[in-house]
């Protein structure tokens, strides 16, 4: 533990026994054994789907009756499986993040390895099917209480229906990506639990895990939070190679599946699509969003600028990013409990339930907090599906940035518990919606926290917080897209080698940052974990887009006055039945395509930055 002023504060740990009691434990091996017996009731009832896929084109709602039938009992069978498969392997990264050595969890993992290329081998019938067979098939197989109200991820699912590879060709690509792609993720999520570095904390030097040293990057002392990025980044070096193979094998093979698909398909087929497809958004609303963001440039630039003037410096460095307000003498870190409070405080403002669900959270135990040299960094929720519980797991070490990270997981939770009762196929949602909850959360929390401070300092450090997130969305978030699209676009010709990953990242950088950087980070694609997330590419855009999204939201709270919360709730449990442009036409009467909506709500942001402005000189000048 790193022992440096002001003192170390951290929150509490989650209670996961109300899933199940140890990663080793015999309900986890009850489940285990149930999920053996739905997996062959599929695979049996599989035998009446195989046959017909092929020839799918051909069938009329007649010839496949029964055919619609068993599809029908399949699904059932899907759904319950998924729960079977899910809670062990969440239960298992959730005590993976607490620490990374957990032996029983590894292990576990490692079972269900083979079980979770299984089921998806078996579940893929079903998703061609209903993905290949004519319209009036697909219409006649929902026309049944049982499965209608899957209709919406049916329909986008068929929207893809002309990229799929034979039966036989996409179940060896899913048996194939568990020691593939995902065995490169499983191996950067093993390295980065595992690493330490050694980190200059006043006058001595300490060894400590790289969660704990990125918590020191929320200190008030800037050669602290420098000392702690220099260190990570040379603890990253010494595995650049390591990382360049990991994220050249992932790129790698999803460009290679675009290969198959685009000769499948006949047309070629973008690595873009598949996230923007997961994410239920169209091309074109998202190179408005990223014209908008480019457009706010110049106002995330002079955020950043203020930040660095605050501290008494000319340029913005990259261990910046999560800084806190300059401190005064003495002042203290926010306690976790003290942070509890202001958030459902604020929450509550919105709707009693709001804040309610926030204090559930916290009496329940579902939120994790602590320090440990061996957890992973960063900061998730998540949720177990039999009892459609969520956590949330975090780092906390008292900084205001913190605070707010606190307030965005609890968005995430909160997303998910209002959706707690929809059927389980419209409890799935895109992350570009997932992030309007949550960064919503972060909003509110803000202006609560503005509204009662009682002094210049304790604004700026509220509308520091707001500042931070201008500069993270509008610079940092497409800093990570820019390099991820360079780098796509290189790596179809060859693999990457660290140098050159080191500067392409710090070309993103230059870009979006400008002249006032210090410095590049051209380790960023090494330390960043988003870009090993083996289960879907371009972990970025959607931060952006449920930034703005979630903005133009809260900036119709006045507007919309009590009518506000009962239509915000209904927004988010929409999430999992349609599309974004369908979502904002439906619930704000806007197009996400025209810039309009993104432009207006940078413009709301302006005159935020024009006071944060003002603070800073009366600081600066004091």
């Amino acid at each position: 533990m790193v022992n440096c002023e002001p003192a170390v504060v951290q929150g509490v740990s989650w209670d996961l026994t109300s899933e199940y009691p140890a990663a080793d434990s015999k309900e986890i091996d009850a489940d285990l054994e149930a999920l053996g017996a739905v997996l062959t009731d599929i695979e049996r009832r599989n035998d009446a789907l195989i046959p017909l896929l092929d020839g799918a084109g051909a069938l009329s709602a007649d010839s496949a009756g029964d055919a619609i039938a068993e599809a029908r009992e399949i699904f059932a069978l899907v759904e319950r499986a998924r729960k079977l498969v899910r809670d062990p392997e969440t239960y298992a990264e959730c005590c993976l993040s607490v620490d990374s050595q957990n032996e029983e969890a590894q292990a576990l993992l490692g079972r269900l390895q083979s079980v979770n290329k299984r089921f998806d081998e078996l579940a893929e019938p079903l998703g061609q099917f209903l993905d290949l067979a004519p319209e009036a098939v697909v219409e006649a197989y929902l026309d049944d209480p049982a499965v209608a109200a899957s209709r919406f991820s049916v329909e986008h699912s068929r929207r893809r229906r002309h990229e799929l590879l034979p039966l036989a060709e996409e179940n060896l690509v899913t048996s194939l990506g568990e020691d593939g792609i995902h065995a490169w993720g499983r191996l950067y999520d093993q390295l980065s639990g595992t690493l330490s570095c050694e980190v200059m904390v006043g006058n001595e030097l300490h060894t400590t895990g790289i969660a704990e040293a990125a918590g020191l990057m929320q200190r008030p002392d800037d050669q602290l939070r420098q000392n702690a990025w220099r260190a990570i980044n040379a603890a990253w070096n010494e595995h650049a190679e390591s990382c360049a193979a990991a994220i050249n094998a992932i790129a790698g093979w999803r460009l290679e599946m675009c290969r198959k698909r685009s000769a499948r398909a006949g047309t070629t087929i973008h690595y873009l699509h598949a996230p923007l497809h997961a994410n239920r958004i169209q091309r074109e609303t998202l190179d408005t969003v990223l014209q908008v963001a480019e457009e706010g440039i110049p106002l995330a630039r002079r955020a950043a600028l203020l930040q660095a003037k605050a501290y008494g410096k000319s340029h913005y460095g990259p261990w910046d990013n999560r800084a806190p307000a300059p401190v005064v003498d003495g002042e203290a870190p926010i306690a976790y409990e003290e942070a509890l409070d202001l958030i459902a405080g604020a929450y509550g403002e919105v709707d009693p339930a709001m804040g309610d669900f926030v204090r559930m959270m916290a009496e329940r135990n579902w939120i994790e907090g602590t320090l440990g040299p061996r957890k992973r960094p960063g900061a998730y929720c998540t949720g177990f599906l039999k009892s459609r519980t969520p956590r949330v797991y975090m780092t906390y070490t008292g900084g205001s940035s913190d605070v707010i990270t606190l307030a965005h997981e609890l968005g995430h939770a909160f997303h998910s518990w209002v959706m707690r009762d929809l059927p389980d196929s419209q409890r799935r949602y895109g992350m570009s919606i997932a992030e309007t909850a949550s960064t919503f959360g972060e909003t509110i929390v803000r202006d609560a926290l503005l509204r009662r401070s009682e002094s210049p300092t304790a604004a700026l450090d509220i509308v520091w917080e707001e500042a931070a997130a201008l500069v993270t969305f509008i610079l940092n978030i497409p800093t990570r897209f820019e390099f991820e699209r360079n780098f796509y676009d290189a790596r179809a010709e060859r693999p990457l080698s660290p140098r050159e990953l080191k500067a392409m990242m710090n070309a993103a950088w230059e870009k979006w940052y400008g002249e006032g950087i210090a410095e590049g980070d051209p380790l960023f694609w090494a330390s960043k974990l988003h870009f090993y997330i083996s289960g879907l590419s371009f972990y970025n855009f959607p931060y952006l887009f449920g930034y703005l999204f979630s903005l133009g939201v809260y900036a119709r709270r006045e507007a919309f006055g009590d009518e506000f919360f009962p239509r915000y709730k209904a927004l988010l449990m929409d999430t999992g039945r349609m599309t974004t442009e369908d979502l904002a036409a439906k619930h704000l009467d806007v197009d996400l395509t025209q810039p309009d909506f993104w432009r207006d709500t940078l413009a709301m942001i302006e005159p935020r930055i024009d006071h944060f402005e003002a603070l800073v000189n009366a600081r600066t000048q004091s």
